[in-house]
């Protein structure tokens, strides 16, 4: 059994995983079991666990705002952490697998594939782009580009015209699972649909919002190449 170390395992995707029947072994360690910046943590844990691969979930997601107002510890989290997790894996000869973002790309034309040009347009995007440069130094990586959250929808009001590919973690879960032992770059996520399309599914009452610039209209991402690879 293929032995998977995890970092940032009391989180919502992880938590997500911890439900799922599985071939994989996970070991699910929080922030104080491994901190993702301070390096002799990192091998302390590689050195006692001995996995085969490390599925990285640790950072700074939300609020969005936060990478704006403390640019410090975003690039701490985000960026240096996710570099000390890669010459680790480098170092002992293991697989990265990095779940990136939807966010690194502009968000004007949509339909984006793994090989478009990438501009983030919030801080957040920038710091996920930062740490998934040093995970393309190392080939044997998997960066999962994705558009997740957690089911039900937190916000009380979703945007009525900006397109995205949300899929809720207990539905990204099973999927994932299947490209595990892939190598690249994937987007992935779920159908292409407007934010209030998607939310409005599962929760009654959400107010239909418009962007005007503030949020870019069309994230969506080409999903063939993680389709193909389901198959």
């Amino acid at each position: 059994m293929k032995k998977i170390l995890v970092t940032g395992g009391d989180g919502r995707f992880a938590s997500e995983l911890r439900k799922t029947k599985t071939k994989f072994k996970f070991i699910f360690l929080n922030k104080k079991q491994l901190n993702i910046c301070n390096y002799d943590s990192i091998n302390k844990a590689i050195k006692k666990y001995k996995p085969r691969i490390i599925l990285h979930l640790a950072g700074l997601s939300r609020p969005m705002d936060v990478h704006e107002k403390d640019i410090g510890r975003s690039i701490s989290l985000n960026i240096v952490g996710t570099a000390n997790l890669v010459a680790a894996c480098s170092e002992n000869k293991i697989k990265i697998v990095y779940f990136s973002t939807s966010y690194i790309y502009p968000g004007k034309k949509g339909n984006y594939n793994e090989n478009d040009s990438l501009l983030p347009w919030n801080n957040y995007g920038w710091s996920k782009l930062g740490g998934e440069c040093s995970v393309q130094m190392y080939k044997n990586s998997l960066i999962l580009r994705a558009c997740m959250t957690q089911k039900p929808f937190v916000h009380k009001k979703a945007y009525a015209n900006v397109k995205s590919n949300f899929i809720y973690h207990e539905d990204l879960v099973k999927k994932f699972l299947k490209i595990l032992n892939k190598k690249g770059i994937y987007n992935i996520g779920g159908k292409s649909q407007t934010i209030y399309n998607f939310a409005s599914k599962n929760v009654d009452g959400i107010k239909k919002i418009y962007s005007k610039g503030n949020f870019p209209l069309n994230q969506n991402m080409n999903l063939n190449k993680f389709y193909k690879a389901l198959k």
